[in-house]
């Protein structure tokens, strides 16, 4: 199976410890007879909310790989006793026959350049499109992605909450897609709680 992993190291972790923690995730993993995809820096970003622990910066490493399910649970039990790891997320993507779709199609959230996203509309202009009552993401041909806070923050409101989709206009597939990014997205402090504020 294809999984996909993402883990925040503490920002006054060591670079030993950084590495430590991503050998102990890659051992986990080829132990199993599994194969690293992409593993990718994202650098030390805000969160869009400080963690109960009062942390306002993190690390963040990304994991897309190939393994057995029966892997995870060692992966989180290693993650776990870490002292540096702050939160992580697995994430099952699908079977091994879409290994080379999901590898190609992986993009870096930290690599977009372009004001309101991708396709270059702000939020206001999305907001529009969803009162004529058609559903966005079918409109466009993307998805909600919870790796890329931009594709869904605007369906959030400045309290929190997540708009239903009599007023989002998306199809009932694609506001539970987007339910499922936000939850992981606040899981891992891209969002904020308390409103549609992302991490930086």
């Amino acid at each position: 199976m294809i999984y996909e992993a993402a883990y925040v190291v503490r920002p006054d972790a060591s670079e030993d410890a950084v590495k430590s923690t991503k050998e102990a995730f890659t051992e986990a993993i080829t132990s199993a007879g599994g194969e690293c995809l992409v593993d990718d820096n994202w650098g030390v970003k805000t969160f869009a909310q400080p963690t109960e622990e009062g942390l306002r910066k993190g690390n963040f490493q990304y994991v897309l790989y190939r393994a057995p399910g029966t892997i995870n649970q060692e992966i989180e039990r290693r993650l776990n006793l870490n002292e540096s790891v702050v939160k992580f997320l697995i994430i099952k993507l699908g079977d091994d026959s879409k290994q080379e779709s999901l590898v190609k199609a992986y993009k870096n959230p930290n690599h977009s350049n372009v004001e309101g996203g991708e396709d270059g509309l702000s939020d206001k202009d999305k907001k529009m499109h969803a009162k004529r009552k058609s559903c966005w993401f079918s409109a466009k041909k993307t998805a909600p992605d919870w790796k890329d806070p931009k594709t869904y923050s605007w369906l959030v409101n400045e309290f929190g909450k997540i708009s239903p989709a009599r007023m989002t206009g998306l199809t009932p597939k694609f506001q539970r897609r987007a339910c499922d990014a936000i939850k992981r997205g606040r899981m891992m402090g891209l969002i904020s709680y308390m409103s549609n504020d992302i991490a930086r």
